[in-house]
Protein backbone atom coordinates (compact mmCIF):
# COMPACT_ATOMS: atom_id res chain seq x y z
CA UNK A 1 0.00 0.00 0.00
CA UNK A 2 1.37 3.36 -1.15
CA UNK A 3 -1.34 5.80 -1.14
CA UNK A 4 -0.07 8.92 0.24
CA UNK A 5 -2.07 10.82 3.12
CA UNK A 6 0.84 13.17 4.28
CA UNK A 7 -0.06 15.67 1.37
CA UNK A 8 -2.76 18.02 1.17
CA UNK A 9 -4.90 18.85 -1.45
CA UNK A 10 -5.69 22.84 -1.51
CA UNK A 11 -6.27 24.90 -4.20
CA UNK A 12 -6.24 22.92 -6.98
CA UNK A 13 -2.91 21.27 -5.94
CA UNK A 14 -1.22 19.09 -3.97
CA UNK A 15 1.02 20.91 -1.18
CA UNK A 16 3.03 20.01 1.94
CA UNK A 17 1.50 20.78 5.16
CA UNK A 18 2.70 23.51 7.68
CA UNK A 19 3.26 21.20 10.11
CA UNK A 20 5.73 18.50 10.35
CA UNK A 21 4.26 16.17 12.73
CA UNK A 22 3.11 12.40 10.98
CA UNK A 23 1.78 9.62 12.84
CA UNK A 24 1.68 6.28 11.26
CA UNK A 25 -1.77 4.84 9.60
CA UNK A 26 -2.08 1.26 11.57
CA UNK A 27 -3.71 -2.08 9.69
CA UNK A 28 -5.89 -3.40 12.65
CA UNK A 29 -4.89 -6.48 11.21
CA UNK A 30 -1.36 -6.74 11.61
CA UNK A 31 -1.28 -3.83 14.12
CA UNK A 32 1.98 -2.75 11.92
CA UNK A 33 1.84 0.52 10.08
CA UNK A 34 1.26 1.04 6.25
CA UNK A 35 1.93 4.00 5.53
CA UNK A 36 1.93 8.02 7.43
CA UNK A 37 -1.26 10.41 7.64
CA UNK A 38 -0.01 14.40 8.05
CA UNK A 39 -1.07 16.03 10.86
CA UNK A 40 -2.05 19.89 9.89
CA UNK A 41 -2.69 22.79 12.01
CA UNK A 42 -4.48 25.62 12.15
CA UNK A 43 -2.22 27.62 9.06
CA UNK A 44 -3.18 24.83 6.77
CA UNK A 45 -6.89 25.21 7.86
CA UNK A 46 -7.03 28.88 7.12
CA UNK A 47 -5.05 27.96 3.66
CA UNK A 48 -8.12 25.22 2.77
CA UNK A 49 -10.59 27.45 3.91
CA UNK A 50 -9.20 30.46 1.86
CA UNK A 51 -9.29 28.64 -1.16
CA UNK A 52 -12.78 27.27 -1.05
CA UNK A 53 -14.21 31.21 -0.13
CA UNK A 54 -12.59 32.01 -2.53
CA UNK A 55 -13.70 30.20 -5.16
CA UNK A 56 -17.26 29.86 -4.06
CA UNK A 57 -18.62 33.13 -6.31
CA UNK A 58 -17.72 31.57 -9.34
CA UNK A 59 -18.30 27.92 -8.64
CA UNK A 60 -22.14 28.90 -6.90
CA UNK A 61 -23.07 30.53 -10.31
CA UNK A 62 -21.88 27.59 -12.55
CA UNK A 63 -24.65 25.43 -14.85
CA UNK A 64 -26.14 22.60 -13.70
CA UNK A 65 -24.88 20.62 -17.37
CA UNK A 66 -21.41 21.71 -15.69
CA UNK A 67 -21.88 20.37 -12.43
CA UNK A 68 -23.11 17.26 -13.95
CA UNK A 69 -20.32 16.95 -15.80
CA UNK A 70 -17.99 16.74 -13.02
CA UNK A 71 -19.83 15.05 -11.11
CA UNK A 72 -20.68 11.68 -13.95
CA UNK A 73 -16.67 12.00 -13.82
CA UNK A 74 -16.08 11.71 -10.05
CA UNK A 75 -18.35 8.70 -10.32
CA UNK A 76 -17.13 6.95 -13.11
CA UNK A 77 -13.61 7.07 -11.80
CA UNK A 78 -14.83 6.07 -8.47
CA UNK A 79 -16.27 2.96 -10.05
CA UNK A 80 -13.15 2.43 -11.97
CA UNK A 81 -11.29 2.30 -8.34
CA UNK A 82 -13.43 0.48 -6.44
CA UNK A 83 -11.11 -2.35 -6.04
CA UNK A 84 -8.38 0.09 -4.98
CA UNK A 85 -10.54 1.91 -2.69
CA UNK A 86 -11.78 -1.08 -1.08
CA UNK A 87 -8.44 -2.41 -0.82
CA UNK A 88 -7.23 0.74 1.01
CA UNK A 89 -10.49 0.49 3.03
CA UNK A 90 -9.82 -3.07 4.30
CA UNK A 91 -6.13 -2.09 4.91
CA UNK A 92 -7.00 0.95 7.12
CA UNK A 93 -9.70 -0.16 9.07
CA UNK A 94 -9.91 -3.77 8.78
CA UNK A 95 -13.25 -4.57 6.81
CA UNK A 96 -13.34 -8.27 4.87
CA UNK A 97 -11.91 -7.77 1.50
CA UNK A 98 -15.20 -9.15 0.27
CA UNK A 99 -17.27 -6.76 2.31
CA UNK A 100 -14.94 -3.96 1.74
CA UNK A 101 -15.64 -4.32 -2.42
CA UNK A 102 -19.43 -5.34 -2.34
CA UNK A 103 -20.55 -2.86 0.32
CA UNK A 104 -17.87 -0.42 1.63
CA UNK A 105 -15.90 1.08 -1.64
CA UNK A 106 -19.57 1.08 -3.62
CA UNK A 107 -21.18 3.25 -1.57
CA UNK A 108 -19.39 6.12 -2.92
CA UNK A 109 -20.57 5.97 -6.46
CA UNK A 110 -23.98 4.98 -4.90
CA UNK A 111 -24.28 8.04 -3.41
CA UNK A 112 -22.79 10.47 -6.13
CA UNK A 113 -25.13 8.18 -8.36
CA UNK A 114 -28.17 9.37 -6.16
CA UNK A 115 -27.11 12.80 -6.32
CA UNK A 116 -26.52 12.89 -9.76
CA UNK A 117 -29.93 11.49 -10.78
CA UNK A 118 -31.51 14.21 -8.31
CA UNK A 119 -29.91 16.76 -9.69
CA UNK A 120 -30.72 16.33 -13.84
CA UNK A 121 -34.57 17.29 -12.44
CA UNK A 122 -33.66 19.58 -9.19
CA UNK A 123 -35.84 22.79 -9.48
CA UNK A 124 -33.16 25.51 -8.21
CA UNK A 125 -36.45 27.72 -8.54
CA UNK A 126 -39.99 27.57 -7.14
CA UNK A 127 -42.31 30.28 -8.72
CA UNK A 128 -45.20 30.57 -5.65
CA UNK A 129 -47.63 33.02 -7.19
CA UNK A 130 -45.51 36.52 -7.40
CA UNK A 131 -42.56 35.03 -5.68
CA UNK A 132 -39.57 33.47 -6.44
CA UNK A 133 -38.10 30.82 -3.69
CA UNK A 134 -34.88 30.42 -4.88
CA UNK A 135 -32.40 27.54 -3.63
CA UNK A 136 -28.81 28.51 -3.06
CA UNK A 137 -25.78 26.72 -2.27
CA UNK A 138 -25.13 27.48 1.80
CA UNK A 139 -21.41 28.68 1.05
CA UNK A 140 -18.01 27.34 2.23
CA UNK A 141 -19.17 24.06 3.86
CA UNK A 142 -16.30 21.87 6.57
CA UNK A 143 -17.34 18.40 6.02
CA UNK A 144 -15.59 15.94 9.16
CA UNK A 145 -15.92 12.48 8.37
CA UNK A 146 -15.34 9.09 10.34
CA UNK A 147 -13.10 5.92 9.70
CA UNK A 148 -15.79 3.07 10.23
CA UNK A 149 -17.48 3.88 6.78
CA UNK A 150 -14.73 6.22 5.19
CA UNK A 151 -16.05 6.79 1.52
CA UNK A 152 -19.57 6.07 2.36
CA UNK A 153 -19.75 8.94 4.67
CA UNK A 154 -17.44 11.27 2.39
CA UNK A 155 -19.90 10.87 -0.57
CA UNK A 156 -22.84 11.43 1.47
CA UNK A 157 -21.29 15.11 2.24
CA UNK A 158 -19.48 15.73 -0.86
CA UNK A 159 -21.58 14.70 -3.91
CA UNK A 160 -24.50 16.63 -2.17
CA UNK A 161 -22.33 19.93 -1.26
CA UNK A 162 -20.73 20.17 -4.87
CA UNK A 163 -24.32 19.41 -6.61
CA UNK A 164 -25.83 22.32 -4.79
CA UNK A 165 -22.55 24.78 -5.62
CA UNK A 166 -21.41 24.96 -2.68
CA UNK A 167 -17.38 24.82 -1.73
CA UNK A 168 -15.96 21.93 0.40
CA UNK A 169 -12.90 21.71 3.01
CA UNK A 170 -12.80 17.90 3.80
CA UNK A 171 -11.21 16.63 6.79
CA UNK A 172 -11.69 12.36 6.54
CA UNK A 173 -10.34 10.74 9.88
CA UNK A 174 -6.45 10.93 10.61
CA UNK A 175 -7.55 6.86 11.30
CA UNK A 176 -8.37 5.90 7.83
CA UNK A 177 -7.47 8.89 5.25
CA UNK A 178 -6.04 6.62 2.13
CA UNK A 179 -9.42 6.77 0.87
CA UNK A 180 -10.15 10.15 0.48
CA UNK A 181 -6.80 10.96 -1.28
CA UNK A 182 -8.03 8.64 -4.06
CA UNK A 183 -11.10 11.03 -4.02
CA UNK A 184 -8.86 13.99 -4.47
CA UNK A 185 -6.59 12.14 -7.07
CA UNK A 186 -9.91 12.00 -9.01
CA UNK A 187 -11.21 15.48 -8.48
CA UNK A 188 -7.88 16.57 -9.47
CA UNK A 189 -8.10 14.97 -12.79
CA UNK A 190 -11.71 15.99 -13.00
CA UNK A 191 -11.75 19.71 -14.38
CA UNK A 192 -13.90 20.87 -11.43
CA UNK A 193 -12.38 24.44 -10.77
CA UNK A 194 -9.70 24.88 -8.19
CA UNK A 195 -10.69 25.63 -4.48
CA UNK A 196 -13.76 24.09 -4.52
CA UNK A 197 -12.71 20.77 -3.03
CA UNK A 198 -10.03 20.95 -0.93
CA UNK A 199 -8.34 17.90 1.43
CA UNK A 200 -6.72 18.56 4.57
CA UNK A 201 -5.50 15.56 7.24
CA UNK A 202 -5.26 16.06 11.06
CA UNK A 203 -6.67 14.82 14.77
CA UNK A 204 -9.68 16.81 16.22
CA UNK A 205 -7.62 19.14 18.16
CA UNK A 206 -5.09 20.37 15.10
CA UNK A 207 -7.76 20.51 12.51
CA UNK A 208 -10.95 19.75 13.57
CA UNK A 209 -11.46 22.40 16.07
CA UNK A 210 -10.21 25.37 14.12
CA UNK A 211 -12.15 24.15 11.08
CA UNK A 212 -15.23 23.97 12.98
CA UNK A 213 -14.46 27.98 14.65
CA UNK A 214 -13.44 29.40 11.03
CA UNK A 215 -15.26 32.31 10.65
CA UNK A 216 -15.30 31.87 6.73
CA UNK A 217 -16.88 28.65 7.24
CA UNK A 218 -20.96 28.36 6.56
CA UNK A 219 -21.36 25.36 7.43
CA UNK A 220 -20.14 21.79 9.27
CA UNK A 221 -21.29 18.39 8.58
CA UNK A 222 -20.03 16.19 10.93
CA UNK A 223 -19.89 12.69 11.64
CA UNK A 224 -18.87 10.75 14.67
CA UNK A 225 -19.50 10.60 18.22
CA UNK A 226 -22.09 12.40 20.08
CA UNK A 227 -19.11 13.60 22.55
CA UNK A 228 -17.42 15.08 19.57
CA UNK A 229 -21.03 16.77 17.54
CA UNK A 230 -22.33 18.45 20.85
CA UNK A 231 -18.33 20.20 20.75
CA UNK A 232 -18.82 21.18 17.62
CA UNK A 233 -22.29 22.56 18.20
CA UNK A 234 -20.94 24.83 21.18
CA UNK A 235 -18.09 25.68 19.33
CA UNK A 236 -20.20 26.53 15.93
CA UNK A 237 -22.69 28.72 18.09
CA UNK A 238 -20.49 32.27 17.51
CA UNK A 239 -21.16 31.76 14.18
CA UNK A 240 -24.54 30.66 13.91
CA UNK A 241 -23.18 28.59 11.36
CA UNK A 242 -25.43 25.70 10.69
CA UNK A 243 -24.75 22.14 11.85
CA UNK A 244 -25.31 19.12 10.65
CA UNK A 245 -24.49 15.82 12.96
CA UNK A 246 -24.92 12.25 12.07
CA UNK A 247 -24.62 11.01 15.85
CA UNK A 248 -24.45 7.90 17.83
CA UNK A 249 -27.18 5.20 17.98
CA UNK A 250 -28.39 2.06 20.73
CA UNK A 251 -30.68 0.83 17.95
CA UNK A 252 -33.23 -2.16 19.21
CA UNK A 253 -34.97 -4.60 17.03
CA UNK A 254 -38.33 -5.90 17.96
CA UNK A 255 -39.32 -9.31 17.18
CA UNK A 256 -42.57 -10.08 17.54
CA UNK A 257 -44.54 -13.37 18.43
CA UNK A 258 -45.88 -14.16 14.95
CA UNK A 259 -42.26 -13.73 13.53
CA UNK A 260 -40.20 -16.06 11.85
CA UNK A 261 -37.42 -16.69 14.28
CA UNK A 262 -35.28 -18.43 12.31
CA UNK A 263 -34.91 -15.93 9.77
CA UNK A 264 -34.97 -12.85 11.84
CA UNK A 265 -32.59 -13.69 14.65
CA UNK A 266 -29.56 -14.43 12.28
CA UNK A 267 -30.29 -11.45 9.91
CA UNK A 268 -30.42 -9.45 12.84
CA UNK A 269 -26.92 -11.04 14.27
CA UNK A 270 -25.25 -10.95 10.55
CA UNK A 271 -26.19 -7.25 10.30
CA UNK A 272 -24.74 -6.40 13.28
CA UNK A 273 -21.39 -8.33 12.37
CA UNK A 274 -21.15 -7.37 9.17
CA UNK A 275 -18.71 -4.40 10.11
CA UNK A 276 -17.41 -5.97 12.93
CA UNK A 277 -20.54 -3.97 15.20
CA UNK A 278 -18.85 -0.39 13.49
CA UNK A 279 -22.13 0.91 12.51
CA UNK A 280 -23.89 3.72 13.78
CA UNK A 281 -27.05 2.35 12.95
CA UNK A 282 -26.12 -1.27 14.31
CA UNK A 283 -29.43 -3.44 15.83
CA UNK A 284 -27.61 -4.31 18.45
CA UNK A 285 -30.59 -4.69 21.18
CA UNK A 286 -32.64 -7.81 20.58
CA UNK A 287 -35.84 -7.38 21.83
CA UNK A 288 -37.88 -11.22 21.99
CA UNK A 289 -41.21 -12.17 23.88
CA UNK A 290 -40.33 -13.96 27.07
CA UNK A 291 -41.70 -16.81 25.41
CA UNK A 292 -39.69 -17.09 22.55
CA UNK A 293 -36.53 -15.97 24.48
CA UNK A 294 -34.53 -19.46 24.93
CA UNK A 295 -35.40 -20.24 21.14
CA UNK A 296 -34.62 -16.77 20.38
CA UNK A 297 -30.65 -17.44 22.26
CA UNK A 298 -30.13 -20.46 20.90
CA UNK A 299 -30.32 -18.99 17.24
CA UNK A 300 -28.56 -15.95 18.30
CA UNK A 301 -25.65 -17.95 20.10
CA UNK A 302 -25.53 -19.99 16.64
CA UNK A 303 -25.71 -17.30 14.40
CA UNK A 304 -22.44 -15.84 16.35
CA UNK A 305 -20.39 -18.69 16.58
CA UNK A 306 -20.77 -18.95 13.03
CA UNK A 307 -19.04 -16.16 11.58
CA UNK A 308 -15.88 -16.71 10.43
CA UNK A 309 -13.59 -14.22 12.00
CA UNK A 310 -10.04 -13.66 10.55
CA UNK A 311 -7.81 -11.65 8.10
CA UNK A 312 -9.59 -9.40 6.41
CA UNK A 313 -7.48 -9.68 2.75
CA UNK A 314 -8.82 -13.64 2.52
CA UNK A 315 -12.18 -14.23 0.96
CA UNK A 316 -13.71 -16.62 3.32
CA UNK A 317 -13.57 -13.75 6.22
CA UNK A 318 -16.97 -12.44 7.07
CA UNK A 319 -15.52 -10.15 10.17
CA UNK A 320 -12.32 -8.47 10.44
CA UNK A 321 -10.62 -6.68 13.75
CA UNK A 322 -12.30 -4.15 15.44
CA UNK A 323 -10.26 -0.99 13.31
CA UNK A 324 -8.23 0.89 15.81
CA UNK A 325 -6.78 0.30 19.21
CA UNK A 326 -8.74 2.94 21.51
CA UNK A 327 -12.10 1.50 19.65
CA UNK A 328 -10.71 -2.40 20.55
CA UNK A 329 -10.05 -1.35 24.36
CA UNK A 330 -13.37 -0.05 24.42
CA UNK A 331 -15.47 -2.71 22.94
CA UNK A 332 -13.71 -5.33 24.98
CA UNK A 333 -14.16 -3.43 28.74
CA UNK A 334 -17.69 -2.98 27.50
CA UNK A 335 -17.92 -7.12 27.32
CA UNK A 336 -15.90 -7.35 30.62
CA UNK A 337 -18.69 -4.55 31.93
CA UNK A 338 -21.74 -6.66 30.76
CA UNK A 339 -20.21 -9.44 32.33
CA UNK A 340 -19.54 -7.75 35.51
CA UNK A 341 -22.90 -6.39 35.46
CA UNK A 342 -24.60 -9.99 35.55
CA UNK A 343 -25.41 -10.73 31.86
CA UNK A 344 -25.09 -14.08 30.69
CA UNK A 345 -22.63 -14.79 27.18
CA UNK A 346 -24.41 -16.57 25.41
CA UNK A 347 -21.51 -16.35 22.65
CA UNK A 348 -18.02 -14.64 22.36
CA UNK A 349 -16.50 -12.59 25.13
CA UNK A 350 -14.04 -10.26 25.71
CA UNK A 351 -11.16 -13.06 24.75
CA UNK A 352 -8.97 -12.86 21.53
CA UNK A 353 -10.64 -15.73 18.90
CA UNK A 354 -8.13 -18.51 18.52
CA UNK A 355 -5.67 -18.18 16.52
CA UNK A 356 -6.08 -14.36 16.31
CA UNK A 357 -4.26 -13.05 18.91
CA UNK A 358 -1.99 -10.57 16.74
CA UNK A 359 -4.20 -8.10 15.67
CA UNK A 360 -6.99 -5.87 17.10
CA UNK A 361 -9.15 -9.59 16.86
CA UNK A 362 -13.16 -9.40 19.39
CA UNK A 363 -15.14 -12.17 19.21
CA UNK A 364 -19.27 -11.75 17.95
CA UNK A 365 -20.51 -11.04 21.31
CA UNK A 366 -23.99 -12.00 22.45
CA UNK A 367 -25.34 -11.26 25.63
CA UNK A 368 -28.49 -12.77 27.39
CA UNK A 369 -30.73 -11.75 30.78
CA UNK A 370 -30.23 -7.89 29.84
CA UNK A 371 -32.11 -5.87 31.91
CA UNK A 372 -32.51 -1.88 30.50
CA UNK A 373 -30.26 -0.75 33.25
CA UNK A 374 -27.12 -2.35 31.99
CA UNK A 375 -24.62 -0.58 30.69
CA UNK A 376 -24.64 -2.99 27.65
CA UNK A 377 -27.82 -2.11 27.13
CA UNK A 378 -27.59 1.65 27.11
CA UNK A 379 -24.27 2.39 26.00
CA UNK A 380 -22.79 2.83 22.68
CA UNK A 381 -20.24 -0.44 22.20
CA UNK A 382 -19.86 0.43 18.67
CA UNK A 383 -17.77 -3.47 18.29
CA UNK A 384 -19.43 -7.35 17.63
CA UNK A 385 -21.23 -6.93 20.98
CA UNK A 386 -25.57 -7.90 20.97
CA UNK A 387 -27.27 -7.72 23.98
CA UNK A 388 -31.14 -10.31 24.22
CA UNK A 389 -33.23 -8.80 26.12
CA UNK A 390 -37.02 -10.35 26.87
CA UNK A 391 -40.33 -8.51 26.71
CA UNK A 392 -43.51 -9.25 28.42
CA UNK A 393 -45.50 -6.88 26.38
CA UNK A 394 -45.73 -5.46 23.16
CA UNK A 395 -46.25 -2.16 25.04
CA UNK A 396 -43.37 -3.06 27.01
CA UNK A 397 -40.68 -3.86 23.86
CA UNK A 398 -41.42 -0.67 22.21
CA UNK A 399 -40.74 1.22 25.45
CA UNK A 400 -37.83 -0.26 25.79
CA UNK A 401 -36.66 0.39 22.48
CA UNK A 402 -37.46 3.78 23.21
CA UNK A 403 -35.99 4.43 26.70
CA UNK A 404 -32.25 5.57 25.33
CA UNK A 405 -30.93 8.45 24.42
CA UNK A 406 -30.39 7.92 20.78
CA UNK A 407 -32.76 7.16 18.34
CA UNK A 408 -31.18 6.65 14.91
CA UNK A 409 -32.45 3.26 13.73
CA UNK A 410 -34.63 0.06 14.66
CA UNK A 411 -36.30 -3.50 13.33
CA UNK A 412 -39.93 -4.24 13.59
CA UNK A 413 -39.78 -8.30 12.68
CA UNK A 414 -43.78 -9.30 12.55
CA UNK A 415 -45.47 -12.15 10.15
CA UNK A 416 -48.47 -9.21 10.11
CA UNK A 417 -47.29 -5.92 7.69
CA UNK A 418 -49.57 -4.32 9.22
CA UNK A 419 -48.62 -5.02 12.90
CA UNK A 420 -44.99 -4.10 12.07
CA UNK A 421 -46.07 -1.02 10.48
CA UNK A 422 -48.04 -0.34 13.54
CA UNK A 423 -44.64 -0.69 16.18
CA UNK A 424 -42.71 1.43 13.21
CA UNK A 425 -44.66 4.23 13.97
CA UNK A 426 -44.12 4.55 17.71
CA UNK A 427 -40.64 3.84 17.57
CA UNK A 428 -38.45 7.44 18.31
CA UNK A 429 -36.14 6.35 15.45
CA UNK A 430 -35.41 8.17 12.34
CA UNK A 431 -35.18 4.71 10.75
CA UNK A 432 -37.14 1.66 11.00
CA UNK A 433 -36.68 -1.48 8.89
CA UNK A 434 -39.86 -4.21 8.31
CA UNK A 435 -38.29 -7.83 8.13
CA UNK A 436 -34.55 -7.48 6.80
CA UNK A 437 -35.39 -4.77 4.54
CA UNK A 438 -32.36 -3.14 2.80
CA UNK A 439 -31.54 1.15 3.30
CA UNK A 440 -32.30 2.99 0.64
CA UNK A 441 -30.33 5.45 -0.75
CA UNK A 442 -32.36 8.13 -2.20
CA UNK A 443 -34.51 8.08 1.53
CA UNK A 444 -32.95 10.09 4.49
CA UNK A 445 -30.45 8.41 6.90
CA UNK A 446 -30.32 10.29 10.34
CA UNK A 447 -31.70 10.23 13.71
CA UNK A 448 -33.82 11.48 16.37
CA UNK A 449 -32.46 12.84 19.79
CA UNK A 450 -28.69 12.33 20.87
CA UNK A 451 -28.50 10.38 17.28
CA UNK A 452 -28.19 13.75 15.67
CA UNK A 453 -30.19 16.80 13.86
CA UNK A 454 -30.29 17.02 9.42
CA UNK A 455 -30.32 14.26 7.13
CA UNK A 456 -28.10 12.80 4.53
CA UNK A 457 -28.80 11.00 1.67
CA UNK A 458 -31.12 11.55 -1.29
CA UNK A 459 -32.84 15.31 -1.58
CA UNK A 460 -33.24 15.91 2.14
CA UNK A 461 -29.16 15.25 1.78
CA UNK A 462 -28.92 17.91 -0.97
CA UNK A 463 -31.22 19.89 0.95
CA UNK A 464 -29.15 20.50 4.11
CA UNK A 465 -26.42 22.33 1.93
CA UNK A 466 -29.47 24.71 0.21
CA UNK A 467 -30.60 28.81 1.82
CA UNK A 468 -33.56 29.44 0.63
CA UNK A 469 -34.33 33.24 -0.55
CA UNK A 470 -37.57 34.26 -1.28
CA UNK A 471 -37.38 37.35 -4.07
CA UNK A 472 -40.76 38.75 -4.14
CA UNK A 473 -42.09 40.36 -7.09
CA UNK A 474 -40.14 38.39 -9.35
CA UNK A 475 -42.93 36.52 -11.13
CA UNK A 476 -45.65 40.13 -11.83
Amino acid sequence: MTLDATRFYIDGSWVEPNSSQIQPVVNPATESSIGDVALGNSNDVDAAVAAAKAAFPAYARTTIKQRLGWLNYINDELIARNDEIADAITAQMGAPKTMSRAYQASSGPQHFGEIIRLLETYPFEIPMGTTTVRREPIGVCALITPWNWPINQIATKVAPALAAGCTVVLKPSELAPLDAAILADIIDKSGLPAGVFNLIHGDGLGVGAPLVEHKDVDMISFTGSTRAGVAISKAAAPDVKRVALELGGKSAAIVLEDANFEAAIPSIVGGVMLNTGQSCNARTRILVPRSKYELAASLAAKAANAVTVGDPTQDETAMGPVANRAQYDRVVAMIKAGQAEGATVLAGGPEAPAGLETGLYVKPTIFGDVTRDMSVAREEIFGPVISLMAYDSLDEAISIANDSEYGLSGAVWSASHDSACDVAAQLRTGMVHLNGAGLDSAAPFGGYKKSGNGREWGVHGLDEFIELKSVYGANP
